[in-house]
Parts: structure tokens; sequence; C-alpha cells
């Protein structure tokens, strides 16, 4: 009997695959971490194109009463204000003209100009803008046409498009159509091809779409 006991041995001790040294404390992270833009919700992770836009949507605020009485506006400056959120919606605009040549973006003063900078950016496009009358300085187009507000006009270089260049004209959001379609008209009238339009925000209500066909229109957020 003793002979058996003597063959019994005591397992060594495994020492722990984890410690508590492999957190990070809250004195490590950096400054930029408690920065005013973690004050916005979090997106979902890994959440599908229309979860995610969602978010992006939820981040934009109403404006009762402007620009005139009855006018519900829809103020972007919110969401600009979350750089993730303005990521998410910059690349949801790209990804759409991947694998097709754009030679330059139109973007219409004047939060088109936010958009289609940064879109011509990611496409390796050049950036045209069309602006009231009187801001460019060098010869210019010019082109009239009616908004859900009042009757409006839009400028261009001469010259500023080269004959037979793909385009796509940028502006934040899409009502009743009449702003687009005028920089369009500016494009074709110096040879440029209008490939399609795209939008942060599409007023669905007004029927704006329609106005644009048969020229494809972008749209990533839906009223």
């Amino acid at each position: 009997m003793a002979a058996k006991k003597s063959k019994k041995k005591t397992k060594p001790t495994v020492p722990p695959t984890t410690t508590r040294s492999s957190k990070t404390s809250r004195s490590s992270r950096p400054p930029e971490f408690y920065s005013a833009r973690t004050l916005a919700p979090p997106p979902p992770k890994a959440a599908p194109s229309n979860e995610r836009f969602a978010w992006a949507r939820s981040l934009i605020r109403d404006v009762p009463d402007f620009p005139k009485p009855g006018i519900l506006f829809k103020d972007i400056t919110t969401l600009l204000a979350v750089p993730r959120a303005f990521h998410m919606v910059l690349d949801g605009i790209a990804e759409r003209f991947i694998g097709e040549h754009v030679d330059a973006v139109v973007g219409v003063e004047a939060r088109g100009f936010i958009f289609g900078g940064a879109l011509a950016a990611r496409l390796n496009a050049s950036f045209v803008p069309a602006r009231k009358p009187g801001k460019l300085p060098a010869a210019a187009d010019r082109v009239a046409y009616i908004t859900e507000y009042s009757t409006a006009e839009l400028e261009m270089h001469l010259g500023a498009i080269r004959e037979g260049a793909r385009v796509i004209v940028v502006d934040d959001v899409l009502a009743t159509g009449g702003t687009a379609r005028a920089a369009a008209e500016l494009v074709q009238r110096q040879g440029g091809d209008v490939v399609a339009f795209a939008f942060v925000v599409e007023l669905s209500f007004i029927g704006g779409r329609a106005k644009l066909a048969p020229i494809p229109v972008e749209s990533i957020i839906t009223y």
C-alpha cells in the first residue's frame, strides 16, 4: 500500500493566461478621447448600411419656420459636427460610384461645397463650384431657375468642364430639383455629360427626383 501512495504526484499549478494589466486604464487614454465628439451617440457596431444611415439621420435636427413660416428645415450642421457620421455619409455616396470613371464633381453653393469637395477627393476627380451670381472672378455662364422658396440663379466659370467630361452634381438636399437641374444645364452647355446626381438628404414627398429623370439620382437619407 505504501508503494501505491508514492506514485501519486501533485500537479503543477498552471499560471493564468490573462492578467488585469491587459486592461487599459482611464489615465492611459489619449486626451482626444474626452473631446466633445464623444458626446454624440455611437453608431451600432457592424451595422448594415440601412442602420448606419438611420443613425446619421438621427443627428439631423428639424428647424421649424425656416427660412420662412411653414417650412420645416432639415439642418445638417449637427451631422457635420460628428466626424464619424460625416465620414459615413461621404463614404456612402462614394461607394456608389466605385468602378465608374468620374472626371469632375460639381458642388452647388453653399452646402454642396462641403460634400462635393470631399467627394471629388475620394473619387480622384476635379471639383467645380456652381456659385451664386457675382461670386466667380472670371468669365462665367449663368442660368436662372425656380426653387421651393423663390427664383434664383447659378453661375459656373467658362471652361470649367471639358467637352465629354463625366460629371456628378452634388448638393446637400434634393427638394424640387430646380437647383440641381440648373447646375446640370451649366455642365451640359459646356459639353459635359452629367452621369448622376448625389444628395445627402432627399425630400421624396416633394418629387424632385422625377424632375431630374432620366439621369440617375443617389441619396443617402430619405424623408
